[in-house]
């Protein structure tokens, strides 16, 4: 007797539904029976997206090719994230990916560095940090390193369209046995026994879709994590007071930079992402500190090109379900929780969580181990991420709006506030356990926000003062070298994947 498959229904589409569906039509090819219910009355978020290289980890496992996916996406290059005047009006920084310096020895190069900035003889952090000199430079590369065996590779995340990505992976999930059920969800039947959800109705007639397991990609609403389970919600707005965010596209500028830019406003921050047809932009603010009118005129009056649509606005309160996995209801992407995109970690959210799901993949039958360690994992990836960005807020010296000076004064999490002292005292950096953000990217947040520590490890001060300036002159040198010698990076999409409306 054949056993009747596992009906896995995804609630939703976007990007969250369809990477989800993309990766169960991959890797579940038997046994199991993967269907998305998405309407096309309901519409997507479908902003532009900036993510982070771990994107690559999950279109390599795909086996998506890389240029094909950027010129279905209209995608870019990323190497990092600029931040203009979060420190104070007039100064910049970047969070590059990748390696900043070298390692010497038992200490990190934050020691190294600190103890020839207290020389007054460091260069600025960023000059060794191979991602962004060629970020600076637009400049852009694949594989190792041209010019030196001794630089690592340069690692790259993408920016790409979010509703071109969800199209792109609709056909690859399709291709691969998923079923697609166009309809508007109206209500949701609960197991009288086990109070897990059993079917979902739909408009129109008697339309039932019937499932084991339940993916909750419904966005914000979180139809059936929220408004059928009341799983709850942590509120962390009180450390992310920012509510509201308008989305505008505008019209393509020359300078294609290969990185995301953050911009500091008076009560938030404007991004901008770079696509090849246009460009991506959005004000993220505090509606306590800003009207909905002067976020719009402030966003309108700061874009590269003529805007191509009316601001679009989007309400949230920043954190997370108290439960992301509840009886048989599993909640990714908006569903699950919410962080502003101040270090593009929606996409990477997205794709953990389905990495997650499949390491503890459900049967017919729910384990509640399995589900205490799925939420026990997801609380601790968003707890890490939220300190991360609360970090960019809390360590600023701007005093020029009530909004900055409130995220200044304001209480952190213990977590976040022992990470600072560990640095500020001693250049010291941990990652804990499986945390996303790495020594790295910590280090040049707290460095690039003006936490400059005071010492550094004993280990740095046995070298010389002349050969730790030669150490540091040596880096310096061969990353720009290699950088200047890269191709520049809209020359490298016209050679290798632009679009077809710019091929």
């Amino acid at each position: 007797m054949t056993t009747a498959p596992i009906r896995i229904v995804i609630v939703g589409g976007g990007a969250a539904g369809w990477m989800t569906a993309a990766a169960f039509g991959r890797f579940l090819e038997r046994g199991y029976a993967i269907t998305l219910v998405e309407s096309d009355e309901i519409g997507a978020i479908g902003v532009g997206e900036a993510t982070i290289p771990q994107i690559n980890l999950f279109n390599h496992a795909l086996g998506i090719d890389e240029d094909a996916f950027l010129r279905a996406t209209q995608g870019t290059f990323k190497l990092g994230i600029e931040f203009v005047d979060w420190l104070r009006p007039g100064h910049r920084y970047m969070h590059a990916f990748g390696a900043v310096g070298r390692d010497l020895g038992l200490a990190g190069f934050q020691h190294y560095w600190r103890r020839a900035h207290a020389l007054g003889k460091a260069s600025p952090l960023g000059a060794f940090a191979l991602n962004e000199a060629a970020a600076r430079a637009g400049k852009m590369r694949r594989g190792p390193a041209q010019t030196s065996k001794t630089l690592p590779d340069m690692p790259y995340a993408f920016h790409f369209d979010a509703s071109l990505y969800a199209r792109f992976l609709r056909r690859y999930a399709e291709a691969r046995g998923v079923e697609r059920i166009e309809g508007r969800i109206v209500d949701v039947a609960l197991n009288s026994e086990t109070g897990h959800v059993a079917s979902l109705k739909l408009e129109g007639g008697d339309r039932t879709v019937e499932g084991d397991v339940f993916i909750d990609c419904s966005g914000f609403r979180g139809l059936l994590i929220e408004q059928t389970l009341n799983t709850g919600y942590e509120d962390w707005s009180r450390w992310l007071p920012c509510d509201r965010a308008l989305a505008v596209p505008s019209a393509s500028a020359a300078d294609l930079t290969p990185y995301t830019r953050s911009t500091a406003r008076a009560a938030g921050w404007q991004w901008r992402i770079p696509l090849q047809h246009r460009i991506g932009n959005g004000y993220v603010y505090c509606s306590d500190h800003l009207s909905d009118d002067q976020a719009a005129a402030t966003l309108l009056a700061n874009l590269d090109g003529a805007a191509l649509a009316d601001p679009r606005q989007i309400r949230f309160t920043a954190g997370k379900r108290r439960k992301m996995w509840n009886r048989n209801v599993v909640a990714v992407g908006l569903s699950s929780g919410f962080m502003e995109p101040l270090e593009s970690t929606s996409i990477h959210l997205i794709q953990s969580a389905i990495s997650r799901l499949l390491k503890l993949l459900p049967g017919r039958t729910m384990i509640d181990a399995d589900i205490a360690e799925y939420n026990r994992q997801s609380d601790f990836e968003y707890e890490r991420i939220r300190d991360f960005i609360i970090l960019h807020y809390k360590a600023n010296q701007r005093d020029d709006t009530a909004f900055w000076r409130e995220r200044r004064d304001m209480p952190i999490p213990d977590t976040l506030a022992a990470k600072i002292e560990l640095f500020a005292a001693g250049s010291h950096i941990f990652r804990e356990h499986e945390e996303l953000f790495t020594e790295v990217a910590w280090m040049q947040v707290m460095i690039g926000q003006g936490v400059i520590p005071v010492a550094n490890h004993p280990l740095a001060d046995q070298i010389a003062e002349g050969e730790l300036l030669e150490y540091l002159g040596l880096i310096e040198a061969l990353i720009a070298r290699e950088a200047a010698a890269m191709p520049d990076h809209r020359a490298f999409i016209a050679a290798h994947c632009a679009a077809p409306s710019l091929a």
